[in-house]
């Protein structure tokens, strides 16, 4: 299957797969967009690649997903543009479910620390080398992640103090 990429696009599917050809996992396209799989070993490396030599220099977001499989269970997304060339690219690392942990990208964009607490708040995703990895959403002690797909849509009666439903009367 051959891609249809911009030049801009195949210019930077080109140069991580001339420095990082052992890191690439799969190149694709879905919606117009570019998605690029990587190990997840590789991923402040290709960041940084991709930030200083390509001019990805704004990363957007960075958001986690369920994929509720039985290996690699988790991903973790980066939303990357490039606003010199006008160009986006969705970067992809997975990581298993029992004790899933991706390098912190925090050393190359200093934005991603509250998208990465994000994403650990609510998948319980561990990034290493993070400076402040804490929950950003949920109280310290919950011991709970409400994105994963096990957790009930209606929420685990008592595991969190809720406010009262009508309001103080003086």
């Amino acid at each position: 299957m051959s891609l249809e990429l911009s030049e801009t696009l195949q210019t930077t599917v080109n140069s991580l797969t001339e420095h990082f050809p052992d890191k690439i996992i799969e190149v694709y396209q879905s919606s117009g967009d570019t998605f690029i799989r990587i190990e997840t070993d590789a991923v402040v490396s290709i960041c940084t690649h991709l930030k200083n030599e390509l001019h990805y220099i704004y990363l957007s977001d960075i958001f986690g997903i369920d994929r509720y499989t039985s290996g690699e269970r988790f991903e973790v997304v980066y939303n990357l543009l490039s606003l010199r060339d006008v160009a986006r690219v969705f970067l992809k690392v997975r990581c298993e479910e029992a004790a899933p942990e991706v390098d912190s990208v925090t050393s190359v964009w200093s934005c991603a620390n509250w998208f990465e607490r994000e994403v650990y708040d609510m998948f319980g995703v561990t990034f290493r080398n993070h400076p402040d990895l804490r929950r950003i959403f949920m109280p310290e002690d919950f011991q709970y992640f409400p994105l994963r797909k096990e957790f009930p849509l209606l929420g685990i009666p008592g595991s969190i103090e809720l406010p009262g439903t009508t309001p103080d009367k003086d």
